[in-house]
């Protein structure tokens, strides 16, 4: 990806319109702006950090804004949903296959690599049913004394 060259925080203009084209997203000024964040690096972002970043550019883009536009990326496979507890939604620009840890005491989300987990004897599936993935994420805190 191109990296903005005045700001390594971000995406490139132009490097987040082609992606959105790439995509079938009609690239409007907020959906670039977001896709700059969210598309700088691989990284798990929630709509909040999104939108605190965005307001440190000096961006004007409204939460539900973002809230949207996430969805929408989300749908047309840009990103993946990462479910940590029904409070806590990230978006992951890793599209590759990984699970995630979870720091529970940081907020923060790293990834797995699979080839470390053996997930094995998985539960028959019902009828007419196909297994889509699996998704582990790894809760960790710091340990109590």
């Amino acid at each position: 990806m191109n990296i903005d060259s005045n700001n390594p925080d971000l995406l490139s203009v132009d490097a987040a319109r082609e992606l959105l084209r790439e995509h079938a997203i009609s690239p409007t000024e907020q959906r670039v702006e977001i896709a700059r964040v969210m598309f700088a690096r691989h990284q798990h972002l929630s709509a909040e950090q999104i939108l605190g970043q965005l307001m440190r550019h000096a961006s004007r883009v409204s939460k539900a804004t973002v809230y949207n536009t996430l969805n929408l990326f989300a749908e047309k496979g840009l990103v993946r949903e990462v479910l940590i507890d029904p409070t806590k939604l990230f978006y992951d620009s890793n599209l590759n296959p990984h699970h995630h840890l979870f720091h529970t005491d940081t907020g923060e989300l790293e990834d797995v690599d699979p080839a470390r987990i053996d997930i094995s004897d998985l539960p028959a599936l019902p009828e007419g049913k196909e297994l889509e993935g699996v998704d582990v994420v790894f809760r960790v805190g710091r340990r109590r004394s």
